[in-house]
């Protein structure tokens, strides 16, 4: 950490607020050598905590130095590791939730951008906004305004965004356990002013569950090391890549993937995906039993899991 970087982090603690012209500095000053340091990463995220007010200029700053911080330091890049979301949810939640929109959207610019991320990192994430909606206070609420339980628009588009985050196991899909929670909150909210948004997000939320197709498999930060180190391999010819291929644990899939190219080609790789894609549009036995046993949790039936089910019918009905 350079002087300047201290000397300015310092002064705005004291002061809990920062100008424009010191962000500008901290920007200069922390990406002088391309990479925010470690202790740069935690003087930002102490200052972040002390300021009384975050401005555009300052969350963009703090979004793009912690977020940076995160991706370079995964192995491989982007890849954010178990450690590193211990880290990051220590200093979210040394006050027992997130506590700032600056916060909020840090998770999203992650999400939005690694290439893997620990699927608990994701459900704090989503456990965060769960909160505010229930309890009616939080950062999305314009500084802790206490309100009925409601799903406002910001949390909606929050939600949307952390829900099919691609880095997260689910791969931009949603699991079971989000999709239980989307029904928690639709439980908690009924008949309140709600944003406009909310159905929608939660006929598609839960019917993505239920019904879409995704035969992406997220590869492990371990696995995609190996592959890393196997593609940056410059010590031999193109002539030997096949070989080595072949005897790598790499192989395996790779030439499992070529057989079925001599077997089928292109037409029969788009037939096993379709027909993948029309079998989870129908929902299974276990599947309906779990939709019954939410449905019928609240003894009611009401507008939301109206519209749910028309969704659902009307997505079957299409592949009949």
């Amino acid at each position: 950490m350079t002087y300047q970087f201290r000397a300015l982090a310092e002064q705005a603690q004291a002061d809990g607020h920062i100008t424009a012209e010191e962000v500008l500095a901290l920007r200069r000053d922390g990406w002088a050598d391309g990479r925010i340091e470690p202790a740069e990463a935690e003087a930002i995220f102490v200052l972040n905590h002390r300021l009384a007010t975050r401005d555009a200029r300052w969350v963009d700053f703090f979004v793009e130095a912690i977020g940076e911080y995160m991706l370079a330091g995964g192995s491989p890049r982007g890849f954010v590791s178990e450690a590193q979301a211990d880290w990051l949810i220590a200093h979210l939640d040394r006050d027992g939730c997130v506590e700032s929109m600056a916060e909020l959207e840090l998770l999203g610019w992650l999400f939005d951008r690694a290439e893997y991320v620990p699927e608990r990192l994701k459900a704090y994430a989503i456990a965060q906004i769960e909160q505010v909606v229930l309890t009616g206070t939080g950062p999305t609420r314009d500084g802790g305004q206490i309100e009925a339980a409601n799903v406002t628009d910001t949390e909606c588009r929050l939600l949307r965004r952390f829900l099919f985050a691609f880095a997260g196991g689910g791969a931009a899909g949603v699991t079971q356990a989000e999709a239980e929670l989307l029904f928690r909150l639709k439980d908690a909210t009924l008949g309140a002013e709600n944003s406009s948004e909310w159905e929608l997000l939660f006929v598609q939320g839960v019917a993505n569950y239920l019904m879409a197709y995704n035969s992406f498999e997220q590869i492990s930060p371990e696995r995609a090391v190996q592959l890393d180190a196997f593609m940056n391999d410059t010590r031999s010819r193109v002539g030997g890549f096949f070989g080595r291929m072949a005897k790598s644990d790499l192989g395996e899939n790779f030439i499992e993937a070529a057989s079925r190219v001599r077997r089928f080609g292109r037409k029969g790789a788009t037939d096993e995906r379709d027909a993948g894609a029309a079998a989870a549009r129908k929902v299974s036995e276990n599947e309906n039993a779990w939709l019954q046993g939410q449905i019928e949790a609240d003894r009611q039936f009401d507008p939301l899991e109206k519209a749910l089910l028309r969704f659902i019918a009307d997505e079957e009905g299409r592949q009949a």
